[in-house]
């Protein structure tokens, strides 16, 4: 028996095996987590996938504008298995976006920006900020219509910026159009960010272990449980369910998530009708375009994520989880519905009634984060009296 401790206490005296101890088996975690706690893990699996298929289509990809729709096509037709690779990595970016979106919003829900996990609430926002950009550029590589579009789209935006937009626009083109360049930047781009995106989840997990999940109560004071064994076989559970969804969808709806015109090469000379972009990025297109002016709009767009990451400095409220809170429920259930509008409004044509309804839907985002919540927490503070609780 003492020469087992001993053995164990070996291997646990090397430094990696130490850290992975500490942060994956005796890690104190709330013992009443659901798996909406879950979605965390989901996202640096689909991380992990997307940054190996990625690597696999990036061996017969040609970045170049007279082969890059061809390289894609020779990809699905040519290399074996090659079809399943890429609707693997295309259709895994709609589901790390959706995993992604679910975990802000669920700590939106329970408060996981408050207090001393403000920290990691901003480090993970700037990871969306990551994701999103990394998403664009590599929507743009397949050369399709709607890539080629959607960059001349995306990166003009730039040019509505007092003095310094027009050298910004024409550093992204690498000329004065989308061509040649711009491609090569965005491949380039694109191969770089998941490792940056990796390096910062790193350091959002590391800020997360520091202080420590909350707990759906946000009493603070729940017995914790070490995470192996307990939240480890819910999150291997919630992977496998999660994965098979994903399989699915690959294999019998490989191309729903998509946009058909972008089978369709990239032609400078033909507009597609309407321009949309992936389902991710709509609510923010539709605040975008709800505002007249285009420089109104580039700042709006930005400013709604934005609001994300300021979301602990606009916070006045004690109680962290909101089923302890009895008024801000009210407030963010039709937030939620409200970016649900916003992004079936991202997709509709610029015309009555959706321009009004846009205007309206983007009003509301911002009174949200910038009146509602700092209104609501301390109407909360007053009337429960709850400023004599110790803030968790």
């Amino acid at each position: 028996m003492k020469n087992q401790k001993k053995k164990n206490d070996r291997i646990f005296s090397n430094k990696i095996v130490a850290i992975g101890k500490n942060h994956i088996i005796t890690y104190p975690t709330p013992r009443n987590l659901s798996f909406g706690w879950s979605f965390g893990v989901l996202a640096g699996l689909f991380l992990v996938v997307q940054i190996v298929t990625g690597l696999f289509l990036a061996m017969h990809y040609i970045p170049h504008v007279d082969m890059a729709f061809a390289s894609v096509e020779h990809i699905c037709r040519d290399v074996q298995s090659g079809s399943l690779v890429r609707y693997l990595h295309a259709n895994g970016a709609s589901m790390f976006f959706f995993v992604v979106y679910v975990h802000i919003f669920r700590g939106l829900y329970y408060g996981s920006y408050m207090d001393v996990r403000a920290g990691t609430w901003i480090v993970g926002i700037i990871l969306f900020v990551l994701m999103m950009a990394t998403a664009f550029i590599g929507y743009v590589l397949p050369w399709g219509q709607m890539s080629f579009w959607g960059a001349t789209v995306i990166t003009n935006l730039f040019s509505a910026i007092p003095i310094y937009g027009p050298m910004i626009v024409e550093w992204l083109w690498g000329g004065f159009s989308v061509d040649a360049p711009t491609l090569n930047r965005f491949y380039a781009f694109h191969f770089l960010f998941p490792f940056i995106l990796a390096g910062a989840a790193c350091v959002h997990l590391a800020a997360l272990h520091s202080v420590g999940s909350n707990d759906p109560l946000g009493l603070g004071n729940i017995e914790p449980l070490p995470f192996h064994i307990y939240f480890t076989t819910k999150d291997v559970f919630a992977s496998f369910a999660y994965l098979i969804l994903f399989i699915g969808i690959t294999y019998f709806s490989p191309n729903d998530l998509g946009h058909p015109d972008n089978y369709i090469n990239a032609d400078s000379l033909v507009t597609p009708a309407h321009i949309v972009p992936e389902w991710y990025f709509l609510p923010f297109y539709a605040i975008l375009r709800s505002i007249p002016n285009k420089l109104g709009g580039v700042l709006a767009m930005f400013g709604a994520i934005v609001c994300f990451a300021i979301l602990p400095f606009l916070n006045t409220a004690t109680v962290v989880s909101t089923p302890g809170r009895p008024y801000f429920g009210f407030a963010y259930w039709p937030f939620i519905g409200n970016f649900f509008l916003l992004g079936w409004l991202g997709q509709q044509p610029v015309e009555s009634p959706y321009v009004g309804l846009g205007m309206a839907a983007t009003f509301f985002y911002f009174l949200f984060f910038l009146v509602l919540i700092p209104v609501i927490g301390n109407a909360e503070n007053k009337i429960f009296n709850y400023r004599n609780l110790n803030r968790i």
